[in-house]
């Protein structure tokens, strides 16, 4: 088993202990975590750097910032990036946010979404850390995010060296776009692809689509397909394993880590 791309989302283990977690990626050979900012804040930004960096871990990423129609949206941003910074994270996620109270104007959301961008890229540059831009599938434009396509994220990113603002890949929200294959090689070619997560799509949807994530192979996505079609493009970077279930939540983290790399061997390498 290959695991030197592997990296484990924390998300994908929710309620496992942080201190345990990192402790069950040393055991099994994990090299990257990708961490998720709630739960770095609830163990201690500073704890959390100095546990990870003492077990010789690297963090693959850090979810999540954007929400650019919150009132509070460039404060909280500048603080994600300064804690990307302390963790050691090279890429910092960004899930964009729905429309604005009362609006409709999709169209809007979306250019404000890229003048935010715009407004962090200096402060990011500074800080060293790659703001990666993160299309949700269609249903989640409304609440959560108003960028539902890799063409949409690709064109937002456009205006900004690549080294500053890049995408991130997700398979769960990006399987059904027909567009996709050719998104990934444009992606590429602009040197775009600064984060790639898998997780599969199971059917049918539980009740709040937002925990519809299946471990790799447990759903109907083509994930090796995903793999080698953003190896093609040159990427050699991380693999972060993404899931958000219930029942996977439910389970012990070690247990649900272990099914976690037989899967990724089987449907992702």
């Amino acid at each position: 088993m290959s695991l030197a791309r592997f990296s484990l989302n924390q998300a994908t283990t929710k309620r496992w202990p942080m201190d345990e977690t990192v402790a069950g990626c040393v055991a099994s050979g994990v090299p990257g975590i990708g961490l998720w900012r709630d739960q770095v804040a609830d163990h201690g930004l500073d704890r959390t750097a100095s546990l990870v960096r003492s077990a010789g871990l690297t963090v693959t990423s850090l979810c999540r910032a954007g929400f650019f129609a919150a009132p509070d949206w460039k404060d909280d941003n500048r603080r994600a990036i300064e804690e990307a910074v302390v963790l050691g994270a090279p890429v910092l996620v960004l899930v964009s946010g729905g429309l604005a109270d009362g609006s409709r104007d999709i169209d809007a959301a979306r250019r404000w979404v890229g003048d935010a961008v715009g407004e962090l890229v200096p402060f990011a540059h500074e800080a060293g850390v790659r703001l990666a831009i993160e299309p949700l599938h269609p249903m989640y434009a409304s609440d959560r995010c108003v960028i539902s396509t890799l063409r949409n994220a690709l064109d937002l990113a456009a205006p900004y060296p690549s080294e500053d603002v890049g995408v991130t890949i997700d398979t769960y929200h990006l399987w059904w776009d027909d567009d996709i294959w050719s998104q990934i090689a444009r992606a590429g070619e602009e040197d775009r692809i600064a984060c790639f997560q898998v997780a599969d799509w199971i059917t049918p949807l539980p009740e709040g689509v937002l925990l519809g994530r299946g471990l790799p192979g447990t759903g109907c996505i083509e994930l090796r397909r995903f793999r080698e079609a953003v190896d093609a493009t040159g990427y050699t970077g991380p693999i972060e394993v993404e899931v958000f279930h219930e029942d996977v939540w439910s389970r012990p983290g070690d247990e649900v880590l272990k099914e976690t790399l037989a899967l990724y061997t089987e449907h992702v390498l």
